[in-house]
C-alpha cells in the first residue's frame, strides 16, 4: 500500500515553480560557472569542487582539517571576527573534504551578494590558521573521532573501506584517525591548501538571484588570484577485495554489517541500467526487494538498502544491515539469495515499470532549493554529464530496457564476490580465514 501510495502521490504532485535551465557563464579571465537563474526569492547559493580531496593528502585526515578550517578566519580576521561578520551579514558558509574533491558551498542575500562573494575569496585565498582555530577544530575532529570508534555502524564502515582498498588512498578514512590528526602541523595544513586549493578543475554552479552579467566579473573577484594548477594527481585506479567475510568482535546486542562487491563508474554505459536495477534491489526503501525479504516478510531487520557510489578510480556496490546478533547469519544468506534472483531473473515488468515511475517522478522534488541545485550543477560539470542533463535525464530512465537491467545484474550481482564486515558478536556467522 505504501509503494502504491507514493508512485500515485508522484502523478499528482504539481511541477517545480520554475523552469531550471542552466546556462554557462565564462568570466572575463576564463573561469567557468553553471548558472541557473531564480529571481523569486533574494536569495543565492553557490557550490564549488576542488581537485584533489582525502585521496591526495600527505597524512590520513589533513584535507579534511584543512577545509574545516577554511571559514576559521581569513585576511584581516581572525577566527571571532570572520565568524562574526558571516552572523551579522546571514551568511552561511561551509567547507569540507571528501575522497576525490574539497568542497566548498555559499549561501547569501541578495542584498549582502558582494560582501559574501568576498568572504568566500577570503577563505580560500587568504585562510589564517590561527593557533587557536588549529587546535580548537582539531579538539573537535579528535571528539568525533572518538564518538566514531564507538560507534558500531562507523567502525564497520571504516573496517569495510580498509579491506576492500587495503593500502590504497579510498582506504583511510576522510577524517583520519587519532594519531594521525593530533600529529598534524600548521604549515602541513598551510601547504595543502595552496597546493589544491587552484583553479585547474574548479567547478563552480550558481543558482538564485543573480544574472550572467553580475556573475562573470564575481569568479574572478573571487577566483582570480588562486594558482592556476595542482600537481598531477596520481592516484591508481583500482578494484575491492573481493569473497571475504571479516568479523570484529564488539560486546554489543545487535550486529551491524556493510557488504559490498565491485561496481561502476559514473560514465559506465550500463550506469542508468544499473541505477534502475540498485532501486529494485536495495535502493527503494520500503519498495526494494532486500526491505520486503528481510524486514517486512520475516522481521529480521529495521533497516537494509543497497546502493551504487561511483568514485573517480573506482566503483561500488555497498549496502548494509543491521539486526540481533542471532539474526545477522539470516539476514545475509537471504541478502546473497536476493543479489543470486537479481542476477539470474532480473526484476518483472511491474518492478521495472514502478522503478522508472518512481525515478523520474521524484527527481523534480529533488530540486526544491537554491542550495539543492547548485549542488546538482557541481555533480553534472564533475561527471560530464553535459549541461543539457537536467532536460534529458528521465529519458534516460525511461530508455533502461529490461534486456539491459538483466545484463548489469548478472554483470554486477554475484554473491561469492560479497565482502562482508561484521561488528557485533554475531552467531553462525564464520570469518574467512
Amino acid at each position: 500500500m505504501i509503494k502504491k501510495f507514493l508512485l500515485a502521490l508522484l502523478v499528482l504532485l504539481p511541477a517545480p515553480a520554475f523552469a531550471v535551465t542552466v546556462e554557462k557563464v565564462v568570466s572575463p579571465g576564463g573561469i567557468e560557472a553553471w548558472l541557473v537563474q531564480d529571481h523569486a526569492n533574494p536569495i543565492i547559493a553557490m557550490d564549488v569542487a576542488f581537485a584533489g580531496g582525502s585521496s591526495v593528502e600527505a597524512k590520513p585526515g589533513l584535507a579534511n582539517m584543512m577545509a574545516s578550517l577554511l571559514d576559521e578566519g581569513a585576511g584581516p580576521y581572525d577566527s571571532q571576527a570572520f565568524q562574526g561578520r558571516l552572523e551579522d551579514l546571514s551568511i552561511g558558509l561551509v567547507f569540507h573534504a571528501g575522497r576525490d574533491q574539497l568542497a566548498g558551498s555559499l549561501k547569501t542575500l541578495t542584498e549582502n551578494r558582494d560582501a559574501a562573494f568576498e568572504m568566500f575569496r577570503l577563505a580560500v585565498t587568504q585562510p589564517r590558521f590561527d593557533k587557536e582555530p588549529v587546535e580548537r577544530i582539531r579538539g573537535q575532529i579528535l571528539a568525533g573521532l572518538t564518538r566514531e570508534l564507538q560507534n558500531p555502524n562507523a567502525v564497520a564502515q571504516r573496517a569495510w573501506n580498509k579491506a576492500a582498498f587495503g593500502e590504497h588512498a579510498y582506504g583511510r578514512p576522510v577524517n583520519g584517525t587519532p594519531e594521525a590528526v593530533k600529529a598534524l602541523k600548521t604549515a602541513e595544513l598551510k601547504t595543502h591548501a595552496k597546493t589544491w586549493l587552484s583553479r585547474q578543475g574548479l567547478i563552480v554552479g550558481v543558482v538564485g538571484d543573480i544574472t550572467p552579467d553580475q556573475l562573470a566579473p564575481l569568479l574572478d573577484k573571487t577566483f582570480g588570484a588562486l594558482p592556476a594548477s595542482h600537481p598531477p594527481i596520481t592516484v591508481a585506479n583500482t578494484q575491492i577485495a573481493t569473497g571475504k567475510v571479516l568479523v570484529e568482535s564488539r560486546p554489543i546486542p545487535q550486529s551491524v554489517a556493510v557488504f559490498g562487491l565491485p561496481g561502476i563508474k559514473r560514465d559506465d554505459p550500463d550506469w542508468y541500467a544499473a541505477y534502475v536495477m540498485n532501486y529494485i534491489l536495495g535502493g527503494g526503501g520500503f519498495s526494494s526487494r532486500l526491505t520486503e525479504e528481510v524486514r517486512e516478510k520475516r522481521g529480521l531487520a529495521y533497516s537494509v538498502y543497497s546502493y551504487l557510489m561511483p568514485l573517480d578510480h573506482t566503483g561500488i556496490v555497498v549496502g548494509g544491515v543491521a539486526t540481533q546478533n542471532a539474526k545477522i547469519k539470516q539476514s545475509l544468506d537471504l541478502i546473497a539469495q536476493e543479489l543470486t534472483r537479481m542476477a539470474e531473473q532480473g526484476p518483472d515488468q511491474t518492478e521495472l515499470a514502478d522503478a522508472k515511475t518512481y525515478l523520474t517522478g521524484s527527481f523534480p522534488l529533488s530540486l526544491d532549493s537554491t542550495a539543492a541545485i547548485a549542488g546538482l550543477l557541481v555533480s553534472m560539470q564533475s561527471n560530464n554529464l553535459g549541461i543539457d542533463y537536467l532536460e534529458k535525464r528521465n529519458a534516460l530512465i525511461e530508455g533502461v530496457s529490461m534486456d539491459q537491467v538483466k545484463a548489469a545484474a548478472k554483470r554486477l550481482l554475484d554473491p561469492q564476490k560479497l565482502l562482508v564486515v561484521v561488528v557485533g558478536q554475531p552467531e553462525g556467522v564464520t570469518a574467512s580465514p
